[in-house]
């Protein structure tokens, strides 16, 4: 059933859009009763942010080996990610303070963004490189991309999420003062 259920919401966002989403709605399209739907999730909102919990990234990209353009693979990942139909709904539900009190959507977001990008710098790491701390790639690519996507800024595309590491990555500007090296 939850499965059904997921599938539907997917659909439903894509369709109508996260604030039209209604648990009736969601019920008939996966072919359960709404009592069902109404004792396990409540509201919409909770719907949402389990859906958004649950969906799964698709696999990661390939490291090609060299660290810009494995931290540009992952930047567009995340922009593709948080751009798709219902990407920006299901984090807004994932983090809402009315659903998750205890901010553990908040969290999993988190850590489900880092794991991203941490990839690539523990490979660099490996091989030697300087990496810049995940903090800081955090600050000056991740954070700008939900920004502009959540408020959608025109111009938020594959070239910006690649300048943006391409500035982190300019020489001289790849620590932080402090840094020292991957974190």
């Amino acid at each position: 059933m939850r499965a059904a259920v997921h599938r539907a919401v997917v659909e439903l966002v894509q369709e109508v859009g996260a604030d039209n989403v209604t648990i009736p709605a969601v019920a008939r399209r996966a072919g359960v009763n709404p009592s069902s739907v109404y004792r396990r999730w409540g509201t919409p909102p909770a719907l949402l942010a389990d859906v958004a919990d649950q969906r799964q990234d698709e696999e990661a990209p390939e490291l090609l080996g060299d660290l810009r353009e494995d931290l540009e693979r992952a930047a567009v990942w995340t922009l593709t990610d948080l751009s798709r139909p219902g990407g920006v709904a299901f984090f807004r539900a994932e983090v809402a303070p009315d659903v998750d009190e205890r901010r553990a959507g908040l969290r999993a977001c988190l850590e489900r963004v880092s794991a991203r990008f941490q990839a690539p710098l523990a490979a660099a790491a490996e091989r030697g490189e300087p990496v810049p701390a995940l903090e800081r790639v955090l600050d000056r690519v991740v954070a700008p991309l939900y920004f502009r996507v959540v408020f959608s800024v025109p111009g938020t595309d594959e070239q910006y999420a690649r300048d943006l590491v391409a500035e982190l990555c300019a020489p001289g500007r790849d620590a932080a003062p402090g840094d020292r090296g991957h974190r």
